[in-house]
């Protein structure tokens, strides 16, 4: 279903690195499976796929039916993790252009993760008259950004459909018990899902969070669950054979010998935010204490037209994890000219799928002769078992790496900085003291 390819790597790195890191990836291992290291509150995410509330998972399956079935549109109201796997695996699993395609399916609108008017005005003009539900996201109801644009889109509800009407439009997905969010839709009869005490944003596609706007989407959520559950069984093995060892161990490798940036690349635009997903996970997770690789993604083959002269002449501080999916099943051949004007008849017949292969095989050779190594990620197929797959996969390789690296994979303390400055300026009762320094500093 996946597989990890480090041929690559190793032959930019002298030494037999994988058995030097087993000992340290023994360890980091150990904690995951046992729930024994630093952050070991926030570990829910390495047995859910086995341990998920299935009475809760077959709520989720009549929530998005119903949604199906009363709405034109679902505006998702939630920021970071609360938007982005999501996100990720509904464009995977069926375009970039997911709103503009025919489709039984409602549309499906991310808000909530900017302060945009424009993004957020947008948004309303698109859904119109249109019937719609929002599934609002958040762990505690008062992070700003969701807050807000929920404040806007239930006020929109309760005038299209009345208080109680809209009451039944309004999915809320929060903590099991406490909160803002979950005390408002007690108050109001919202239907609510959890999100588990014991997983972070970040960590939480497998949960509710992903799982309702990703059902409603069409994706088949019991195979989503199935593939992670999949790979969650091989990264069990405490060895080389568990493909998020080896990935670990060659990013780990390339970090100490003085690669600073990963760059996730993939041929497919519609991974692009699985991508965005994925940086949210490994720059969350790894970058404190001064440590960790910058996250960045490209993509190919559009990016090779923009980025590709820096990645291949620049800094060498980089290197590539390439994802490379299964054929698709839209085979299209390039067709033949009578003119050859533009000289691609010898082209003629071959399927898009054959010239992207290649050109990846290209990239890869003429980056790595230029000093840049490659982690080749090969997908066996592309249906939503093999995502849910990939989706473990990084998360738990995610995990590995922070504990390698010394650092709790599971907090985030340097994302409150921005936040209390926020506060402050935005004149937050509290904050008055900090208010006044800020503007001080700002020369106002």
């Amino acid at each position: 279903m996946l597989t990890v390819d480090t041929t690559q790597v190793k032959k930019s790195i002298a030494l037999p690195y994988e058995e030097a890191m087993i000992p340290r990836l023994k360890i980091a291992h150990e904690w995951l499976q046992s729930g024994t290291g630093a952050g070991n509150d926030f570990v829910g995410w390495v047995n859910l796929p086995r341990d998920y509330d299935r009475e809760e998972l077959s709520r989720i399956h009549a929530a998005a039916a119903r949604i199906r079935s009363d709405s034109k549109a679902l505006v998702v109201i939630g920021i970071g993790g609360s938007y982005l796997g999501a996100r990720g695996v509904i464009e995977c699993l069926h375009s970039a252009n997911y709103n503009l395609r025919r489709k039984d399916t409602p549309n499906i609108y991310f808000i909530g993760n900017s302060l945009s008017s424009e993004a957020l005005h947008e948004t309303m003009e698109l859904i119109g008259d249109d019937d719609f539900s929002v599934n609002v996201i958040s762990k505690s109801g008062t992070t700003t950004e969701p807050a807000v644009a929920f404040r806007f889109f239930r006020e929109l509800l309760e005038k299209k459909y009345g208080r109680e009407g809209a009451a039944r439009r309004i999915y809320a997905t929060t903590d099991k018990a406490r909160g803002a969010l979950k005390s408002m839709a007690d108050a109001e009869g919202y239907e609510t899902f959890c999100v588990p005490d014991d997983v972070g944003g970040r960590y939480s596609v497998l949960t509710a969070v992903g799982l309702l706007p990703i059902a409603v989407s069409g994706v088949d959520i019991d195979a989503l669950l199935a593939g992670a559950g999949e790979m969650m069984e091989k990264c069990r093995k405490a060895d080389l054979e568990n493909p998020t060892w080896q990935y670990a161990a060659a990013r780990t490798q390339l970090y100490k010998n003085g690669k600073k940036i990963e760059l996730l690349a993939a041929y497919e635009p519609r991974f692009r935010f699985m991508a965005e997903w994925w940086k949210q996970l490994y720059g969350e997770s790894e970058g404190k204490e001064g440590k960790g690789l910058f996250p960045a993604s490209a993509d190919f083959t559009a990016d090779l037209h923009s980025l590709g002269q820096y990645i291949q002449q620049g800094e060498r501080h980089l290197f590539e994890t390439v994802v490379r999916f299964a054929p698709s099943e839209h085979q299209c051949l390039v067709p033949k000219s009578d003119t050859d004007g533009d000289g691609l008849n010898f082209l003629a017949g071959r399927s898009l799928d054959f010239l992207n292969e290649q050109a990846m095989d290209a990239t890869l050779l003429a980056h790595v002769e230029g000093g840049v190594p490659n982690i080749v990620i090969r997908l066996a197929e592309n249906g939503a078992r093999a995502i849910g797959a990939t989706v473990y996969f990084f998360e738990y390789a995610c995990g590995l790496c922070g504990y390698m690296l010394s650092v709790n994979p599971f907090d985030q303390p340097g994302v409150e900085a921005y936040k209390k400055n926020m506060f402050a300026l935005l004149g937050k009762p509290g904050y008055e003291d900090m208010r006044a320094e800020l503007l001080a500093k700002l020369g106002r």
